[in-house]
């Protein structure tokens, strides 16, 4: 199933985020291909950008998405760090804020129905989890704790034939962090999962 940008109610390229098209192609068919074995979860939704391209595969086949963030911004979002946005920086708060923006792209993209924020970190929203996934995708913090933290809180969850997708996969540490990549690594040595070819810098495996 292909992904027509053109047919979103919004300009996915007006969106705040740092996936790639072909990225975005491939977590749609992912989601699509996985959504009668159960809902998405996505860590690190950011401004939505991800959310859409998962919210629109679950809106056809009738099925949801949690987007898990606790939408204060990663290391490298704060004040100070390279990837700082000031339009994202609650000044009255002294904190970065992403949600209203989140929510604003969700509004727009028609997926208010579809798509379920959970407002909170990776590891508070998974400590009582019980819900079987069909598809998970990691996007969150990039320091070692926080992905090792991600993984280790969400790939149970998928069920058999499920998907899990780690984005910002560099083998190469010259080319970006290494965090991604290592739990991408643990996926591959867990013995629980098939990898499915790398799209960029997206990483895929099917649980098995």
């Amino acid at each position: 199933m292909t992904f027509k940008i053109t047919d979103l109610p919004l300009n996915l390229d007006t969106v705040k985020g740092f996936l790639a098209d072909d990225e975005g192609q491939a977590l749609f068919e992912a989601a699509s291909s996985t959504s009668h074995l159960g809902p998405s979860l996505e860590v690190g939704s950011y401004c939505g950008k991800s959310t859409v391209y998962l919210g629109s595969a679950a809106k056809q086949n009738s099925n949801i998405v949690y987007a898990v963030d606790h939408h204060r911004g990663s290391e490298e979002h704060q004040l100070g760090e390279e990837y700082h946005d000031s339009e994202l920086f609650d000044s009255q708060a002294q904190l970065m804020d992403s949600f209203k923006m989140f929510r604003k792209t969700m509004r727009d993209a028609e997926l208010e129905e579809t798509v379920i924020p959970i407002v909170a970190s990776s590891q508070l929203a998974s400590r009582h989890w019980s819900i079987p996934l069909g598809m998970v995708f990691i996007d969150g913090g990039h320091s070692m704790e926080a992905a090792m933290i991600d993984y280790r809180a969400w790939a149970n969850h998928i069920v058999v034939g499920g998907i899990l997708a780690i984005h910002d996969i560099f083998p190469d540490p010259n080319d970006g962090g290494q965090a991604p990549y290592t739990i991408w690594k643990l996926a591959k040595a867990s013995g629980l999962f098939e990898e499915l070819p790398t799209v960029n810098t997206l990483g895929l495996f099917r649980r098995i």
